[in-house]
C-alpha cells in the first residue's frame, strides 16, 4: 500500500482491518509493510524509527517480519523494554511504595498508626483495620502506577485531581468517611514518592519517527509519549469494532451441561487442534479453577504446556510444607501439624539425624496411645528409636515458639531459616522462589524500603504467620514447559495478535466472562473517571477489544456452561454481541468417539484361606466371623487394620476408656479402705487425669451427673449380695482338645470389664456408655450376643450382662439370660465353622447394614461394585 508523505501535527493512523491478510499469522508482516512504506512516504530512514508493541510477546513476530523486508530495521520494543535498555529501576527508600504488597501492607500500617482516627478504628475493629489497609496499598499502587504512565510535567495536576475527586462532597457525619480518610492517605503516600521512573527517560528520546502498533485499546504512556515528542507518528490500530466483526477462520461454540463436561470437551477441543497441526495453539486462562482440571487432562495426554500466567507461590509444595512448619509452631498446635511438618522436605535434616524408621515409630507411638497434642507427647513414654527425633523436633520449634515478645520481621525469618532445611526445599520446583520471596536466601539493600521494613517492625508469631501467608498470596510462580511447547496458557489480552494455529477460550459464560472492570475499593465509579483512571466503561471496551481480536485467528473454540449446580447459567455478554453481530455461532463437534464397553458383572466377594487359622481369636474377632466371614478374612487372617486417627478433639470412645479406669481406680482402693464413696469416686476421676481438652468438659459434666447415680446403683446391688472381685481381668482359654484336630492348641482370649460375686455366684459385667436401648435389643437374641458368651466361655458364671452407665434414665444393668448356655453354643459352632475353613470352605461377604457402613475392609470387598 503506498501512502501519502506529509507531516502531520498529530500521529498518522491507519486501521488495520480484519481480513486474511490481516490474520494472527499475516498481520505482522502487513505492519512492517505499512511501517515502512510511511517511513519512506515521510523520507526518513527505518533505523532511525521506533516501533511500539502492546505486549513483550509481540517482539519475535514483529522482529521476524521487520527483518525479512531485507531493509535497515527499526528498534521494536515495548514501552518497558525501551526503558530497561536505558536505566534499571530504582529501589524503593524508606517509607516509599515497593509494589511487594505483604511490605507495603506493613508500611501503611506504619502510616495509619500515626493517624489518631485509623488508631481508633485499630482499636475498636481489628478486623476493618486490616482490610483497610490493604486497600489503602491496593490504591496507592493503582494511582503510583497511573502517574507513572503521565509525562512528568502532568503529575503534579494528576494528584490535585485526585485530591479533589475524593474530597468532593465529604462532610463529618456522611458515609464513606473512613473510605475517603483511607484514600486520601493513599494519595499522599504515592504523591510523596520521589523516585523518577525508567519510563521517564523515553519523554528525552528523539528518534526521527514513532510507529505505534495498538490492540485492546490505547496505552496512557504511549499517548503522553506521542503527546510530548514533535517526531513524526504513525499508529496503527487493530481494534476491532462489533459492528464490523467477521471471522476470518472458523469459530464454533460449544454449550455443556456441567464443569467437568466443559473440562472435558475443552481437553478433546485442545487435542483435536493439535492433531491437525494447529500448535502452537493459546489456551485462555479465564477461569482458573477449570483451567486446572482443564490442564491436568492434558498433562495425563503428553500435551507440552507453558502456563504464562503462572501461579501463586501459595499453591506451591514448598509454600505448603513451610507453611507446614509454622503451623507446627502454632500454641495450639496438633500432633498432626507436627507429623505433616515432619514428613515435608522443610525437616529433611532432622529426618536424616534420626534412625530410618524413627518417624514412623513415632507416629504409630501417637496413634496407639492417643497422644494429640504436643503437650500430651511423653517422651520418656516414646520407643527408643522414636525419642531423639521428637526431642529434636520440639527444640527445632523452640526458635519460633520462645517468648511472648513481639520481634522483628528479619528476626522472625532467621529464626524460621534456623528451623528449615533450606537444601532439601530449594531442590523442590518452585522452592528457591518461595525462599526469595520471604527473605530466606537473601537480604535487603541498606537503606531500602524492604530493609526499613524487616527491621523496624516488630510482630508476634501470628502476625508473622500472616505475612507470610501474604507474601506467598502475593507473587506468582511460573512452571517450566515440560518438553516441546504445543499449549501455551495466557490470558485474553495477551493473545492478541499472536500467532497463534488456534485459540480455545473456556467460560464464555456470565460468571467467567463478565463484561465489567474492578475499580479499587476505595473509589467510586465517578471519582475513578475524574482522576483519570479506567473507569467501568474503559474497561468495558478494553475487555470487549481483547475478545474481537479472537476473530483474526484462524481457528477458535469457545465453551460455556449451561449451569452452574442447578442454577441456570446465561452466556456472557460479549458472546451474545458476537453473536449479533456474526449470527447463531455453529456448534462445536465434538471429535470424541462412543465406544461400547462389555457389562462385566462383580460377583459378591469371597476368598478361601486352606489350611489357614489364627493361633487365637478375641470377642471381636469372633463377632466379626459371625457377622460377615470376609470380614474376618482381612481383619484376621490378613491382620489388615485401618491405621488409628489422631483426632483433634475428644469423642465418647476417649470417655468410656477414661471412665473404665475411674471405675476400676475407685474399686480396687475402695475394697483396700472404707470411706466416703462419693469423695473416692471424684478423687479417682483426678488421679485418672481426663484429657486436656475443652471438647472433654460436656464428658466432666456428664461425670457430674454419673457419680450419683453410679453409687445409688451400686448400693442397690450391694444391698443384693454383689460385691466386687477384680476388674480389667484378662483370661485365656483353649477350648478345643483333640489333638488330631486342626483347632488343637487354638487359643480364646479377653478382658473382662469386672467380676463381682453374688448368692448365685460369679456375675461378669461388660461396662456401656451406649444407650440401654439399644443393649437391650442386643440381648433380646441371647444366641446373637458374642461379647457376653465369650466372657462366660472364659469364665463360667452364674450372670452376666452389660452395665449402661450413660443412660438418660440412669445407671442399669442388662442381663443376658441363660449365659452360659449361650457360650457352650458359641465354642460348638465356631468349632464346626472354624473347621470348615480350615479346610477350604469359602468366606463371603455377608455383611449387611451398620456392619458394612464402618467396615474398614470395605475397599477390599468392593461391596459398592457388586452387581
Amino acid at each position: 500500500m503506498e501512502l501519502q508523505a506529509r507531516q502531520v501535527e498529530g500521529p498518522a493512523s491507519s486501521r488495520l482491518p480484519l481480513d486474511a491478510a490481516h490474520s494472527t499469522a499475516t498481520i505482522w508482516p502487513r505492519v512492517a509493510e505499512r511501517s515502512l512504506a510511511w517511513l519512506a512516504a515521510q523520507g526518513l530512514s527505518p533505523r532511525d524509527a521506533i516501533v511500539l508493541l502492546p505486549f513483550a510477546q509481540h517482539l519475535a513476530p514483529a522482529r521476524r517480519a521487520f527483518g525479512a523486508s531485507g531493509q535497515w530495521l527499526p528498534q521494536v520494543a515495548t514501552t518497558h523494554s525501551l526503558a530497561a535498555a536505558l536505566g534499571p529501576n530504582v529501589l524503593a527508600g524508606p517509607g516509599e511504595i515497593s509494589f511487594d504488597r505483604a511490605i507495603d501492607a506493613l508500611s501503611a500500617a506504619r502510616l495509619l498508626d500515626t493517624q489518631s482516627w485509623a488508631q481508633a478504628l485499630h482499636e475498636r475493629d481489628e478486623r476493618a483495620w486490616r482490610l483497610g489497609v490493604a486497600r489503602l496499598v491496593e490504591l496507592a499502587h493503582v494511582l503510583l502506577r497511573a502517574a507513572h504512565q503521565r509525562a512528568p510535567e502532568a503529575r503534579e495536576a494528576f494528584w490535585q485531581s485526585a485530591r479533589e475527586a475524593v474530597s468532593a462532597g465529604s462532610a463529618p457525619g456522611q458515609p464513606g468517611v473512613t473510605e475517603r480518610a483511607l484514600a486520601l492517605v493513599a494519595i499522599e503516600w504515592a504523591a510523596a514518592d520521589t523516585r523518577v521512573p525508567p519510563t521517564d527517560a523515553l519523554f528525552a528520546l528523539q528518534p526521527g519517527a514513532w510507529i505505534v502498533v495498538t490492540a485492546g485499546g490505547t496505552d496512557p504512556l504511549v499517548e503522553a509519549l506521542l503527546g510530548a515528542s514533535s517526531a513524526p507518528r504513525l499508529v496503527l490500530d487493530s481494534d476491532i469494532e462489533f459492528a464490523d466483526a467477521h471471522a476470518v477462520g472458523p469459530i464454533e461454540l460449544a454449550v455443556c451441561p456441567d464443569f467437568e463436561s466443559m473440562a472435558q470437551a475443552g481437553a478433546a477441543a485442545v487435542l483435536d487442534h493439535l492433531a491437525q497441526g494447529r500448535a502452537p495453539l493459546a489456551l485462555i486462562a479465564q477461569d482458573r479453577v477449570l483451567l486446572r482440571r482443564l490442564r491436568a487432562l492434558l498433562e495425563r495426554q503428553g500435551v507440552g504446556i507453558e502456563d504464562e500466567t503462572g501461579w501463586t507461590l501459595a499453591t506451591s509444595a514448598p509454600a505448603a510444607q513451610l507453611m507446614a512448619l509454622l503451623r507446627a509452631a502454632q500454641p495450639l498446635a496438633s500432633v498432626d501439624d507436627c507429623l505433616a511438618w515432619l514428613k515435608s522436605a522443610a525437616a529433611t535434616q532432622l529426618r536424616e539425624r534420626a534412625e530410618a524408621d524413627a518417624l514412623d515409630t513415632f507416629e504409630s507411638a501417637c496413634r496407639r496411645r492417643g497422644w494429640n497434642t504436643p503437650r500430651q507427647v511423653r517422651p520418656e513414654s516414646l520407643p527408643d528409636a522414636a525419642r531423639p527425633l521428637w526431642l529434636a523436633a520440639r527444640e527445632t520449634l523452640l526458635a519460633l515458639r520462645d517468648g511472648t515478645a513481639p520481634r522483628s520481621l528479619l528476626a522472625w525469618i532467621a529464626a524460621l531459616r534456623s528451623c528449615l532445611s533450606v537444601n532439601a526445599l530449594q531442590q523442590l520446583p518452585a522452592g528457591k522462589e518461595v525462599l526469595e520471596a520471604l527473605w530466606i536466601t537473601r537480604q535487603p539493600w541498606d537503606g531500602s524500603a524492604h530493609h526499613r521494613v524487616l527491621t523496624e517492625t516488630e510482630l508476634r508469631l501470628k502476625d508473622f504467620v500472616a505475612w507470610v501467608g501474604e507474601t506467598l498470596e502475593a507473587q506468582a510462580w511460573t512452571p517450566p514447559p515440560a518438553g516441546a511447547v504445543q499449549v501455551v496458557v495466557t490470558p485474553l489480552a495477551r493473545a492478541m495478535l499472536r500467532p497463534f494455529g488456534a485459540i480455545v477460550l473456556p467460560g464464555v459464560d456470565a460468571q467467567s466472562l463478565p463484561l465489567t472492570g474492578r475499580l479499587p475499593e476505595l473509589l467510586s465509579d465517578a471519582q475513578v473517571a475524574a482522576i483519570g483512571l479506567p473507569d467501568q466503561a474503559a474497561q468495558r471496551r478494553t475487555l470487549a477489544s481483547a475478545f474481537t481480536q479472537l476473530l483474526r485467528a484462524p481457528h477458535v473454540t469457545l465453551l460455556r456452561r449451561a449451569a452452574a449446580g442447578a442454577e441456570p447459567l446465561a452466556p456472557s455478554p460479549l458472546l451474545e454481541r458476537l453473536e449479533i453481530a456474526l449470527g447463531v455461532l455453529p456448534a462445536w463437534t465434538d471429535p470424541r468417539t462412543t465406544r461400547a464397553i462389555d457389562a462385566q458383572p462383580q460377583a459378591r466377594a469371597a476368598a478361601t484361606a486352606t489350611g489357614l487359622l489364627p493361633a487365637s481369636l478375641s470377642a471381636s474377632q469372633i463377632e466379626a466371623l459371625r457377622t460377615c466371614p470376609y470380614q474376618f478374612f482381612g481383619r484376621v487372617l490378613l491382620g489388615l487394620q485401618e491405621a488409628e486417627e489422631l483426632e483433634a478433639t475428644a469423642d465418647k470412645r476417649d470417655y468410656g476408656i477414661w471412665l473404665h479406669g475411674v471405675l476400676l481406680r475407685f474399686h480396687r482402693e475402695r475394697a483396700a479402705e472404707a470411706g466416703d464413696d462419693d469423695a473416692l469416686l471424684r478423687r479417682c476421676a483426678t488421679e485418672e487425669g481426663a484429657p486436656a481438652d475443652e471438647d472433654f468438659l460436656p464428658y466432666i459434666a456428664s461425670f457430674e451427673r454419673f457419680v450419683p447415680r453410679y453409687l445409688e446403683w451400686l448400693v442397690q446391688a450391694e444391698q443384693g449380695g454383689q460385691r466386687f472381685v477384680d476388674g480389667e481381668f484378662d483370661a485365656r482359654i483353649t477350648p478345643y482338645d483333640d489333638a488330631a484336630s486342626a483347632l488343637a492348641g487354638l487359643e480364646i482370649r479377653g478382658r473382662i470389664d469386672r467380676i463381682d460375686t453374688s448368692d448365685a455366684g460369679q456375675v461378669l459385667i461388660d461396662y456401656k456408655t451406649g444407650s440401654l436401648t439399644g443393649l437391650k435389643k442386643r440381648v433380646t437374641e441371647p444366641l446373637e450376643d458374642t461379647q457376653l458368651a465369650v466372657y462366660a466361655a472364659l469364665r463360667p458364671a452364674a450372670l452376666a450382662g452389660y452395665l449402661a452407665l450413660d443412660d438418660k434414665d440412669g445407671i442399669a444393668f442388662v442381663d443376658h439370660p441363660a449365659v452360659n448356655e449361650s457360650a457352650a453354643a458359641l465354642i460348638e459352632g465356631l468349632g464346626t465353622d472354624l473347621a470348615a475353613l480350615h479346610g477350604g470352605a469359602p468366606l463371603p461377604a455377608l455383611g449387611e447394614g451398620k456392619a458394612c457402613e464402618f467396615c474398614a475392609m470395605r475397599g477390599l470387598c468392593r461391596k459398592d461394585d457388586w452387581t
